[in-house]
């Protein structure tokens, strides 16, 4: 009995320590990356953002780029009442949101990941993205 008695008392020590390291070591997550560099790297390419304040893939889109959001190269599309679009906008031939046009005139539609931003505009993104 005092065999068994040993091994469970051993085993809860155990068990408590591990317990105590996950509290007093917590795995550390790694912060927000910083995409200034990035955005601002589309913006000098030429590569343009169009949106509308209501559009919920636009928000998405701009969500993507956290804290560098206003070094984006956006362009709002609607009127103000959410009811139009913007005749600058239309003359661009924007029909849907979000639309990207770059340099050479070609155009991505939808949300788009940060990667594919990266890849057509020859923009670099940081490393761990």
């Amino acid at each position: 009995m005092k065999k068994k008695n040993l091994a469970i008392f051993v085993v809860l020590t155990v068990l408590v320590l591990l317990g105590l390291g996950f509290l007093l070591y917590p795995s550390v997550a790694p912060g927000p990356i910083n995409l200034g560099p990035f955005a601002s790297c589309l913006k000098a390419k030429g590569v343009t953002f169009y949106g509308a304040f209501w559009c919920p893939h636009c928000q998405a889109q701009k969500k993507l780029f956290g804290n560098a959001v206003g070094l984006l190269p956006y362009v709002e599309c609607s009127t103000p009442d959410g009811q139009s679009q913007l005749q600058f906008c239309t003359d661009k031939g924007v029909q849907s949101y979000p639309t990207w046009v770059f340099p050479d005139g070609t155009r991505l539609t939808g949300e788009q990941a940060l990667q594919t931003l990266a890849d057509k505009s020859s923009c670099t993104l940081p490393n761990n993205q």
